[in-house]
Order: structure tokens, then C-alpha cells, then sequence
């Protein structure tokens, strides 16, 4: 301390000899003195918890408001199930939060727009405007802090993990991307759920998982050896799932391995509406519709040699509502301590030909057909036996009209030629 500092104030000490003694009118912080008389720590730690405690109970009370005054019911416990859904600006988790908000859930979507659309989003805002109902957050998976944050300020209940790149070809050209976005990502989640003690977790996964199998159909205990990067990331997404349930029986798991996914909402209030720059690697319904409004001249067929009954690959197509019903059933059934892992499929095997002739069909256009090599990271055939999923959620794909699925979908793209309007 300088001389003549507040805190510590020296008396003269006229013969040079007799040590420097503290003031009365001082404040020794290390020898816990006030005024010369001695205060046990016990009571300064007192005050300083009871100050703490007051300011961060202030702060938890002004969060749970809005700027207008209201509470933020996001950040409230209240009767409303409040389910977080990563990916909810995407294909498949718009139409979930359409079926979440319908059924009286409470919704809050992430999503970094990498690959999902505002104007889903908007579309959804608009059906549902009530407060307390639907909050899109601009988050990246990948930024922990900001994770952190979006559970921190809400009050989350339950998670539903879509947002993923999930592109087997791209995966072969850019496998640590899907390594980083696909299993640390969901790490990271897994992470900040624990920290805020949120234990239920739906998680999507995918048939890749398995590879390609010795035995048709697929079934939950069949061997799973996945033989592309998409796959293999998912898989090792699922594996740090499956030991942290081992380690936390308070957490509600369910896995759910779906197939080649199709359609759009029945009252074409949503659909299929991917980028430009992704066609490339886009699913056979999108391209055949691109093919179909002449936006691309011809419908590419990759590899006609497979061991399958036309020569092309075979596949288990299951529409998008249905599958959206499974993940509700999923969370309905989810017990803490239990995990449930399931095929979500119809069962039945279509071949690439078989599609393009339904397709056809549903657009009414002879779409142009370019048959290619094989792509790299495919698999010959590839089709699920549901029956577990049939038993245990009593769960039952109900569209496998594959032509009225797509008919359906084409009257949304027709509507919407360039996707979804634009959004700032």
C-alpha cells in the first residue's frame, strides 16, 4: 500500500524503533479487521454467498421475461413439453416439427441453414404464430459455446438430433467433414445435455449403418459394417450414445435406423426443396423431378450391373410422415434407463427402375433416362424387416402407395419451382 492509502494509514513512529501498527479507522482484508476489531471470515463468506445468491436469482428472473415484459415461456417448466429439434430447418425435421407442433409440443429448432431453409421455418411460424409455441435459434452444432447457450436459456425437455450432411456420395469425398459434422457434433450435444441435465435424446440414424448385409432384410441385430464414411460416422455417433446410456440410467434413448426417405406433408404446407449446388448428390425423387420441370435434361441412373433382379440397386423407400410418426412414438415410449433401437421401414424392396417407372407415372413426363457407373460407396440391396418397430412401438407404415407418394410430392414441387420464397 502507498502511504496515506485509505485502507492502511500509518501512525509516526518517532524513534524509528516501534513497528507500524494498523490505524483504528482501518481495513486489513488478510487479517479480517474492521475498525480494530476482529470479524470471523465465517461472516464476510455469509455475506458474499447471500449477495451472490440474490444477484443470480435476479438474473433467473429477468431471463424468464422477454423484451416486452412477458414471461419467455421457452424458459420456463411448465405443462408443455418443450423439444428441441437440431435440424429443423431441413427436410425431415421440418415435417417433424410440423407434427411436434400439431400435437401440442413446444418446439425450439437449431439449425446453421448449411443445408435446411428458412423458408420451412416460416412456413411453420406462419401455421403456428402463438407465443410460447415455435423460436428458430441460428446455431452451428459445432460452436459448443452457443450450444451451451441455447440450454442454458432454455428449458429443454427433450431432443431430437436430425442435423446432419447425409449425402453418401459427398461422404466419400469429404469424409472428416462428415466425421466432424456427424459424430463430434453429436458429442458435443451429448455434452451439453448432460451439463444441463436434459435425458431424453431421439436420435436419427440410418440404415448406412449396416453396409451391405449377407441376409435380406435387414433386422436391429444384424451386423452392422458400414462400408462409406456417412455411414461409419453414424455408426460412431451411436456407439458414444450407446456407452453413455451404460454410464447415465437416468437417460431415455431412442435410435432410429431409417431408409431411403420420400415424400412431403399430405396438405403441401411443406416439401422437398434442395439447394442447387446439392442436386448432384441428391435423393433419386429430387432429381427425377428436376428432370421432369427440365432443370436438368435427364435422370442419371448410377450402376446397372448390381447383383439385383433389373441390374440396378434396390432400395426401401419410406415416406416422410410416417417416419415422422415413428420419432413421435419413439419419444412417447421413451423410459429413462431404457433404450430402444428400431428400423424404420416399410419392408418392401424397390428397385432404381422400378422408382424411375413410378415416377413417370406421378409427373405424367417420359423423363430422359442416362444410365452411369456404379456410385462410389453404394450398395446393391438394401431393404428392412420392420417387425420389431411393428411390435414394440405399434408403429405401421401407412403410405407405401409408392406412385401416390410421389404424385403428392410432385403437386408441392410444381407449386414451388424454386423451393421455398425467400426469407431474410
Amino acid at each position: 500500500m502507498m502511504p496515506g492509502s485509505p485502507l492502511v494509514r500509518r501512525r509516526s513512529n518517532i524513534g524509528g524503533n516501534t513497528p507500524t501498527r494498523l490505524g483504528r479507522s482501518t481495513w486489513s482484508l488478510a487479517a479480517g479487521m474492521v475498525d480494530g476489531v476482529s470479524r470471523p471470515r465465517s461472516q464476510l463468506l455469509i455475506k458474499v454467498i447471500i449477495a451472490v445468491t440474490l444477484t443470480s436469482l435476479c438474473m433467473l428472473i429477468l431471463h424468464q421475461y422477454d423484451s416486452a415484459g412477458t414471461v419467455d415461456k421457452f424458459s420456463v417448466k411448465d405443462d408443455m413439453t418443450h423439444v428441441l429439434v437440431t435440424g429443423g430447418a431441413g427436410y425431415i425435421g421440418s415435417h417433424a416439427t410440423l407434427r411436434l407442433l400439431q400435437d401440442g409440443y413446444r418446439v425450439t429448432i437449431v439449425d446453421n441453414l448449411s443445408r435446411g431453409n428458412m423458408g420451412a421455418v416460416q412456413v411453420l411460424q406462419d401455421l403456428f404464430p402463438e407465443p410460447g409455441r415455435l423460436q428458430f435459434l441460428y446455431v452451428d452444432l459445432g460452436d459448443s459455446k452457443a450450444v451451451n447457450e441455447v440450454f442454458s436459456k432454455n428449458a429443454i425437455d427433450v431432443v431430437m438430433h436430425f442435423a446432419a450432411v447425409a449425402y453418401v456420395g459427398e461422404s466419400t469425398a469429404e469424409p472428416l467433414r462428415y466425421y466432424h459434422n456427424i459424430t463430434s457434433n453429436t458429442l458435443g450435444l451429448l455434452e451439453a445435455m448432460v451439463r444441463h441435465r436434459v435425458h431424453k435424446f431421439i436420435y436419427s440414424s440410418t440404415c448406412a449403418t449396416y453396409g451391405e448385409p449377407d441376409v435380406m432384410p435387414i433386422k436391429e441385430s444384424t451386423p452392422q459394417v458400414p462400408i462409406n464414411p456417412y455411414g461409419k460416422a453414424k455408426k460412431m455417433a451411436e456407439d458414444i450414445i450407446l456407452d453413455y446410456v451404460k454410464s447415465n440410467d437416468q437417460l431415455s434413448v431412442m435410435i432410429l435406423r431409417y431408409f431411403n426417405v420420400i415424400g412431403s406433408d399430405s396438405k403441401g404446407r411443406l416439401g422437398e426443396a434442395p439447394r442447387p449446388e446439392l442436386r448432384a448428390h441428391g435423393r433419386i425423387s429430387g432429381a427425377c423431378f428436376d428432370a421432369a420441370m427440365g432443370v436438368i435434361p435427364e435422370l442419371k441412373v448410377q450402376g446397372t450391373d448390381y447383383n439385383t433382379a433389373d441390374g440396378t440397386c434396390v432400395r426401401d423407400y419410406i415416406h416422410v410422415t410416417d417416419l415422422v410418426d415413428a420419432h413421435v412414438k419413439a419419444l412417447n415410449a421413451a423410459k429413462p434407463g431404457k433404450t430402444g433401437i428400431y428400423n424404420v421401414a416399410t419392408g418392401k424392396g424397390v428397385s432404381v427402375k422400378q422408382f424411375v417407372e413410378a415416377c413417370k407415372e406421378a409427373t405424367g413426363v417420359n423423363v430422359t433416362i442416362k444410365y452411369m457407373e456404379r456410385r462410389p460407396g453404394d450398395y446393391a440391396e438394401v431393404y428392412s424387416d420392420p417387425t420389431l418397430i411393428n411390435n414394440e412401438l405399434k408403429w405401421i407404415a401407412q403410405h407405401t402407395d409408392l406412385t401416390q407418394t410421389l404424385r403428392v410430392a410432385w403437386k408441392w414441387r410444381k407449386a414451388h419451382p424454386k423451393g421455398y420464397a425467400a426469407v431474410n
